[in-house]
């Protein structure tokens, strides 16, 4: 890894091997991005953690083969002649919002007016089957809140979706989508979804021509709130995606905002709901504007003043050049492995501090989900040791990772 001469930590440079490697890595089956960024931190790479993964596996009784070469070639084919690109965690344009949610995508993949990434993002989402006012509000908050300045972040779904979408594609907008960034859906925004990709701004994680399934669409909407310095729900029932999208927001702490709707109405007993749960209630662009200023202060969520913070609140992880023995690390990593890797994978011994070490963290899991840094305190094991039992416990399919850092034993009969 180089680091950006200009001092500024946030940006990582990789080679073009190391980004293939990245893009292996996170398309292999059962590497999701908590996996993902635990390999990088043991391994301190994504190519080492591809040589490893096979046989760490193996050990758990699991069979995991790494993405192919090939495979990974042709996707990046596919996705350039598109004219599509793909933005690591680190690269200049990669969202800063997005880079402090848990479990962040390690890899996005966008096409179209990267640039919109650097301004003030604001989501609107809303009901699929919207009223005719729920219609209304959401145009009228995307023309005022565009006018404005800010970017219009959503899922390109039917009903409120496509309708900040059309109203804001000369101000800015942000289409995450749940499928390959070349999949339409729905159908019927064919033409949407080319204009914003001409205009705007398309976003997913999934891969070229993936078909999205329905556990898609929550990871999806975790994206969009994580985007976004706010969420703004328009219409929603009570079980609805949108529902999703703001408890993401709340769990990421942005601000969550809610237009209220006649109690007689099923379509807005969510967004009711919320704002009786304390979602700030909002009838127009200009609360919405000063409810993020009086909130989160005047340019406190603008993306040129995210970098400070990312590199105080949330640890990083870092490619090593492993072949040019390079192992310096930005301050802001906290953790990378002390030397480099040189391939295979250590065999622990019966006895050894590492089997002493899991048997004790594991008699502290349970069904119940801890935080790992009270697995850190209860166990007498350091930050990098527990980070590293937990990696050997997934990969056996005996851990399950909750959000906010929390983890769990899975059950036998699970």
């Amino acid at each position: 890894m180089n680091e950006d001469n200009t001092g500024d930590l946030f940006h990582l440079h990789l080679t073009d091997t190391q980004r293939l490697d990245w893009l292996r890595l996170i398309r292999t089956d059962g590497v999701g991005p908590r996996m993902f960024q635990s390999l990088i931190n043991r391994f301190g790479g994504a190519g080492p953690a591809l040589d490893a993964l096979p046989e760490l596996a193996k050990r758990g009784g699991r069979q995991l083969v790494p993405y192919s070469r090939a495979k990974a070639e042709e996707e990046l084919d596919r996705l350039t002649r598109s004219g599509g690109q793909m933005l690591m965690r680190g690269d200049a344009f990669y969202p800063d919002l997005l880079a402090m949610i848990e479990a962040a995508p390690p890899i996005i993949t966008v096409k179209g007016d990267v640039s919109l990434f650097k301004r003030r993002l604001v989501a609107i989402v809303g009901s699929r089957n919207a009223s005719a006012v729920g219609l209304k509000m959401a145009d009228q908050l995307a023309q005022d809140l565009g006018r404005m300045g800010y970017v219009l972040v959503s899922g390109l779904a039917r009903g409120i979706d496509g309708k900040v979408h059309q109203r804001a594609l000369s101000t800015g907008t942000i289409a995450v989508l749940a499928g390959g960034i070349d999949h339409i859906y729905p159908s019927e925004h064919a033409d949407l979804h080319r204009m914003t990709g001409e205009q705007g701004l398309l976003v997913t994680e999934m891969p070229f021509g993936w078909e999205p399934r329905g556990r898609d669409f929550p990871r999806r909407n975790r994206i969009i709130s994580g985007l976004s310095c706010a969420v703004i729900v328009v219409e929603a029932a009570e079980r609805s995606g949108s529902l999703i999208t703001a408890r993401f927001a709340t769990e990421q702490g942005r601000e969550v905002m809610a237009v209220p709707g006649s109690p007689l109405d099923p379509r807005a007993t969510g967004t009711n709901g919320l704002i009786r749960e304390g979602a700030t209630l909002i009838t127009n662009a200009e609360q919405v504007d000063e409810a993020i200023k009086v909130m989160t202060g005047e340019d406190r969520w603008h993306p040129h003043h995210m970098r400070e913070a990312l590199a105080i609140d949330e640890p990083l992880w870092d490619e090593i050049d492993y072949l040019a023995g390079e192992v310096s690390a930005p301050t802001m990593i906290r953790e990378t492995p002390e030397t480099p890797y040189r391939g295979g994978v250590p065999e622990p011994l019966a006895g050894s501090p590492q089997i002493d070490s899991q048997a004790g963290l594991l008699s502290l899991l349970g069904p119940a989900p801890i935080a790992i840094d009270d697995l850190v305190r209860l166990s007498g094991c350091s930050a990098r040791q527990t980070s590293q039992i937990l990696l050997d416990l997934e990969l056996e399919g005996r851990l399950i990772r909750h959000g906010g850092q929390l983890v769990s034993l899975r059950s036998e009969n699970a």
